[in-house]
């Protein structure tokens, strides 16, 4: 099945705490009949949208074509975490690109994260908040924590993050179950779905043209791309696919690189003071589990509790269960909480967990598979598959140089090989391997 419809209904944010608390606006019209533009983009998530604003902002015409609205995807459903560098450490980059571009690399996760937060600051309603902490389990992975701290602060002058002994951690954590960890003061948490539409609102005061509800079906490849959808057809010199894990099999060089999976939050009633007896101070959390645990308070004090438990593409028919009883399990405090609000989406991840920065054709790019710290960078990519467009592709070739290799199998093989896989690596989260 599509993956646009396998788990929502066309048109309709899911019913999380984002949508609640966001000023929504007004659904935009489908694209109907033919449009020509200088480049069109699929996807209005935070890589299509800064991809949008960028080149809008340089004179080019831009075409967004969104399957739902504004923010629907993974973009409007995470867990609002704006971390620093990518899923591999940086000494893992070093040894594998070199040290030149696993600096420029650093540098341009560094930028990633300060365009979250200066948007942020020219946005209240994106309630940017620093800080994000890592726990670890065991003291194998609280040494491995500290030693990547140390690197960074020592190699790379990054002076933000803090290593965290087990006292120091559970005072600032407080959770029987960590071993230690670290604390990022240079990473922090936002709102992600008023982001979202902060970004939509900047692209189109810039001079984007944003359609909604308007599903493509069909791209046609040449000097100009030809682009349909259900009422209507695009013409454009350029076309960047921003679909990420919502992408349905309209590129197959993209759907070998990356893969849909589904991820899961809940948000509990208002806790008030209590929150502090759970997080010290209003930051960010994920943990050391494979089957990743990640955290924190809204501004409404509620708890926002992810985590992955379905392997398969499909919902499980009950979310809570298994969610809520992973959020006791780390913190015993919380049980009889109400949980108010309990929601899925779907992101891309690839092979190596590195985002797949991609030239498709000439004259059509491509950004998915952000793994988890799409917050920063899928947001990045965006802006650099833009100034590709524009003829500055410096940054895009060092961000596409991130090894990506294909799934075995391809497509058809590469659901069932990640359930074996999740449900492997499930079962050492919970035999604490």
């Amino acid at each position: 099945m599509n993956p646009l419809f396998r788990n929502d209904k066309p048109g309709q944010y899911p019913p999380s705490w984002y949508a609640a608390s966001t000023d929504l606006p007004p659904e935009r019209p489908a694209l109907k009949g033919d449009r020509t533009a200088d480049v069109c983009v699929v996807g209005a998530g935070y890589t299509g949208l800064w991809a949008a604003k960028t080149l809008a902002e340089r004179g080019f015409d831009v075409v967004v074509v969104e399957a739902h609205r504004v923010g629907f995807g993974a973009s409007g459903r995470n867990g609002g975490q704006v971390g620093s560098g990518f899923n591999k450490s940086q000494r893992w980059l070093e040894k594998h690109l070199g040290d030149g571009p696993a600096r420029a690399l650093w540098d341009m996760a560094e930028e990633a994260k300060a365009m979250v937060r200066d948007f942020a600051a020219d946005h209240p309603t994106v309630a940017y908040k620093p800080g994000v902490a890592h726990g670890a389990y065991s003291a194998g992975e609280v040494a491995e924590d500290h030693a990547e701290a140390d690197y960074l602060i020592r190699r790379y002058g990054y002076s933000q993050i803090e290593p965290l002994d087990r006292d120091a951690m559970q005072a600032l954590v407080q959770t029987p179950l960590y071993k230690g960890g670290v604390i990022d003061r240079g990473a922090g948490h936002i709102h992600p779905l008023r982001y979202a539409m902060a970004l939509a609102a900047a692209a189109e005061r810039a001079g984007a043209h944003i359609y909604e509800r308007s599903v493509v079906h069909d791209i046609h490849k040449g000097g100009t791309v030809t682009i349909r959808t259900g009422q209507g057809v695009v013409r454009a010199r350029h076309l960047i696919l921003a679909g990420n894990g919502y992408l349905p099999n309209l590129e197959p060089a993209v759907n070998a690189k990356v893969m849909p999976i589904n991820s899961f939050i809940a948000a509990t009633e208002p806790l008030g003071d209590r929150a502090r007896a759970i997080l010290a101070e209003d930051i960010a959390v994920a943990d050391s589990k494979f089957v990743v645990n990640y955290y924190r308070f809204s501004e409404d004090n509620r708890f926002l509790f992810g985590g992955r438990e379905s392997y398969t593409l499909g919902f499980p028919s009950d979310i809570s269960t298994a969610l809520i009883a992973r959020m006791t399990n780390l913190f015993p405090q919380l049980k009889g909480v109400n949980v108010d609000y309990v929601w899925g989406g779907t992101l891309g991840i690839t092979m190596s967990r590195l985002p797949a920065i991609q030239k498709v054709a000439p004259n059509i790019l491509s950004g998915a598979g952000f793994s988890g710290h799409g917050v920063a960078l899928s947001g990045f990519a965006g802006r650099v598959m833009a100034e590709a467009v524009d003829g500055q592709a410096k940054r895009f070739d060092t961000f596409s140089s991130l090894p990506t290799p294909s799934f075995p199998g391809g497509t058809a093989f590469r659901a069932p090989m990640l359930a074996l896989a999740m449900t492997w690596f499930s079962l050492r989260d919970k035999l604490g391997l």
